[in-house]
């Protein structure tokens, strides 16, 4: 056999995460409905998994949906009932906006605030640019 074949062949038999251009995942959000309100488990693993204050991602998010909503120890009670897919791509939008560098594509970044406006500094590739 000659090489590519080789090469091939071996690039079959490798999982699927392997092959994956992207390291960093978002991870999806777990609750339940509770009456008419929505109870989220895992909102601050997911806050700290991305690297942010779960006060200020969980404000984010509020406004985002339009809901009320409050953190109680380790949950986040939404005043009413909000579908996962619609919670998830918010979280999404947030990570697209406040935690992923827009130059290199990397979760490295950290929240700098200089007067109002709000800064992201990538540790990764060193770029520094408004967050919008």
């Amino acid at each position: 056999m000659d090489y590519d074949k080789l090469l091939k062949k071996a690039r079959e038999k490798l999982p699927d995460s392997v092959l994956k251009k992207e390291r960093f995942e978002v991870p999806k959000i777990m609750g339940h409905l509770q009456g008419n309100k929505t109870v989220l488990s895992n909102f601050s693993q997911i806050a700290t998994h991305l690297n942010r204050d779960p006060d200020w991602m969980l404000k984010y998010i509020l406004k985002e949906l339009a809901t009320p909503g409050e953190m109680q120890k380790n949950l986040v009670v939404l005043g009413r009932k909000v579908s996962a897919s619609n919670i998830n791509e918010k979280i999404s939008e947030f990570a697209r906006k406040y935690v992923i560098c827009k130059e290199c594509g990397k979760p490295d970044t950290k929240i700098s605030r200089q007067n109002r406006i709000i800064f992201l500094k990538c540790n990764a590739c060193g770029a520094r640019y408004p967050a919008i």
